[in-house]
């Protein structure tokens, strides 16, 4: 057997196992909830709630569609600082255009240091408030919202039609996992949890309604939890010094490739 033969098949059985998986969903019944995949989130949605404060790394993956087929694949880092309940700083240097975002309970602050452009609206007085006026107002989105909102158990549960534990894994985050898969109308998801501290370490999603099913990934390290953290923390003296524009979405790029540009936090 050739090596090529031997890669082509190798190939081919990963394909189908993955195209098994939507197949799957839609065979099962209506509603399928193991008891033990909620008690798995339920159970870091607790560990995540009760801390006043925390921070981690957020290493995001993105696939986007290429002019070959196949998608290319653009990865961001984020440096997340958390304080319950109305404060957020959203470190990301890259990659793509760096960016800063700061929310300290009273304002929004999306800050691009290397164009010295900064965008600020008045802000509620939650942070689940705030995000969904970040993205509502001017498409700021970040893959890990639902492990920082005041409640990532509802944000899961809401609308969830499959449920089931996959397994263990000793290889994400460098620690053994448990594995969950969930699934409701609109996307199919796994979460990686710590089967020791309860804390996220992975999550893989696709979107039912893509038709190019393309694969998006967080993963979770660096947590640090209940650390002290200042009201200076979640404001910046560089952006303040910045040239304003409005608080809206991005205008498009000039270029339409897709091959090139790498794409933004917002996105």
């Amino acid at each position: 057997m050739s090596s090529l033969w031997k890669k082509s098949l190798l190939f081919s059985l990963v394909s189908v196992s993955l195209l098994a998986i939507p197949q799957r969903i839609t065979a099962q019944t209506k509603s399928e909830i193991e008891p033990q995949a909620i008690a798995l989130i339920k159970s870091m949605s607790d560990r995540l709630t009760a801390t006043d404060s925390m921070t981690f790394t957020a290493v995001s993956t993105y696939e986007s569609p290429s002019r070959l087929g196949p998608p290319l694949i653009y990865t961001t880092i984020s440096e997340v600082t958390v304080q319950r309940p109305n404060q957020l700083k959203v470190i990301t240097p890259g990659d793509g255009p760096a960016n800063e975002f700061y929310y300290d309970g009273q304002t929004i602050t999306a800050y691009s240091p290397a164009e010295n452009l900064v965008a600020v609206a008045d802000a509620p007085a939650t942070l689940d408030a705030a995000l969904k006026l970040a993205y509502d107002s001017a498409a700021i989105y970040f893959p890990f919202t639902d492990v920082i909102v005041s409640n990532p158990y509802q944000d899961i549960r809401e609308g969830l039609q499959i449920a089931f534990v996959v397994g263990q894994s000793s290889v994400v985050g460098g620690t053994t996992t448990d594995i969950v898969a969930v699934a409701n109308d609109s996307i199919f998801a796994q979460i990686w949890i710590g089967a020791e501290d309860k804390l996220p370490r992975m999550i893989r999603a696709v979107y039912r309604d893509d038709p190019s099913r393309l694969r998006h990934q967080v993963e979770f390290s660096d947590w640090q939890l209940d650390i002290p953290v200042s009201a200076g923390d979640f404001t910046s003296s560089e952006a303040k010094k910045a040239t304003t524009i409005p608080f809206a979405p991005p205008e498009p790029p000039n270029s339409t490739s897709t091959d090139t540009t790498s794409p933004t936090q917002s996105e």
